[in-house]
């Protein structure tokens, strides 16, 4: 056997998980992404879904995809920079824009894409690219991507990050980036504080907004919106794939900004665009946002409803400030043990392990949709306290 082969063939943790009976990855869900799914034939109340406002199966969303297809087609056949820009996909960068409050955006085929292409295009070799160490893989590989150099601050920590900035020349691009709202943890970036060292040492700042986007800031705009310092965030991110319901993402900036990513971001230039139908189901989304502002406080309602449950179980929820709360398991197999247990159980959540977090930081991700009921809140964590009992899953005092 090959050295490549014989790398390959030596990978056997997922088989020893699965001889187990607990692994968790790739599970085949035969339904609608809702509040309940089918898997195995049988009903699994989705607590794992980053469907934030539930639009995925909206009939409006579903009827605009449909419509796109019979005039556009199935796709576009070529990048964004060549033949694959439509009409639909300018309509749709002037909403996020507006939607936003930057000049333009532009629109790349996945969010991950986004990070790609922007980070490594924006900074050069002399420059530096300042992350929170908690940052999602997509910021840390666009990083890797660039020739700039990297330096990380511990999470959320102002003290921190200033020591870094400190540190750095100042004849140099600095561009701190972070998520808005982190993915695992799920609480939200301190971005006030943020930009108020970003004015005091000249940097920049870029701000991840997957998770923020339909969730926090007005009318959901997202962190800069928040905080209230969206002219002072010189670049924001955002994907469709969470409350947005389809695929893709996008980038929005100044004019010039927005140029210069056009003729340098290379996995713009080098991807297919998206398709019409994902184009056409994110602007319904968009509109849907802005005329129904009730979606967003189902959504808080619901979230409120189940962090007191979870606090009246004493399970420990860290930071969470937002729809993503994090149950703390702190093992890594007993976290496989407790996603099995629950999905036998007809719960649905989403294990994390290292080294997406260390092992003894291991959780379950039990996020909210905008219309998930109580009675299924309820449901889940009645379950969830039960299987938490059996593994002895760590607990706060209670106050």
């Amino acid at each position: 056997m090959n050295l490549l082969r014989s790398k390959l063939a030596s990978y056997t943790r997922p088989a020893e998980v699965k001889n187990q009976g607990i692994y968790p990855y790739f599970r085949e869900i035969s339904s609608d992404q809702d509040t309940v799914v089918k898997m195995d034939g049988k009903d699994v109340l989705m607590f794992g879904s980053n469907s934030y406002l539930g639009l995925t199966n909206h009939p409006r969303l579903k009827e605009a995809s449909k419509k796109a297809i019979d005039k556009y087609g199935s796709g576009c056949a070529g990048s964004r920079f060549l033949n694959g820009s439509l009409d639909i996909h300018t309509e749709l960068e002037e909403k996020l824009a507006s939607f936003v409050g930057k000049d333009e955006a532009l629109v790349f085929s996945t969010g991950y894409q986004v990070n790609l292409g922007v980070i490594s295009s924006v900074v050069g070799r002399h420059d530096y690219i300042i992350m929170d160490d908690t940052n999602h893989a997509c910021i840390i590989d666009g990083a890797r991507l660039s020739f700039a150099k990297k330096v990380k601050y511990r999470h959320n920590d102002m003290a921190s990050l200033e020591r870094v900035l400190q540190k750095l020349p100042q004849d140099v691009i600095r561009l701190i980036v972070t998520d808005g709202v982190f993915s695992m943890e799920g609480d939200i970036c301190k971005l006030s504080e943020i930009v108020a060292l970003a004015k005091k040492y000249n940097a920049n700042i870029m701000v991840d907004d997957a998770h923020a986007l339909g969730v926090i800031g007005k009318g959901g705009r997202g962190t800069a919106s928040h905080f209230g310092v969206t002219d002072d965030v010189d670049l924001i991110m955002g994907t469709f794939s969470k409350s947005l319901a389809s695929i893709g993402g996008f980038i929005a900036a100044d004019s010039d900004t927005i140029n210069f990513l056009k003729h340098h971001a290379r996995s713009l230039i080098f991807s297919a665009s998206i398709a019409p139908a994902n184009a056409a189901s994110v602007i319904a989304a968009l509109e849907l946002i802005q005329e129904q502002p009730e979606l967003i406080d189902n959504l808080w309602d619901i979230t409120n409803y189940t962090m007191e449950g979870l606090k009246a179980l004493g399970l420990e929820t860290g930071p969470t400030e937002t729809p993503i709360i994090p149950i703390y398991v702190r093992d890594d197999m007993k976290t496989f043990k407790l996603t099995a247990m629950l999905q036998e159980m007809g719960v649905f959540v989403n294990p994390v392990i290292s080294p997406a977090v260390a092992s003894e930081d291991s959780l379950i991700r039990f996020s909210l949709m905008a219309n998930h009921t109580r009675a299924q809140v309820d449901e889940a964590l009645d379950k969830l306290g039960k299987v938490a009992k059996v593994l002895d899953v760590p607990m706060v005092a209670q106050v």
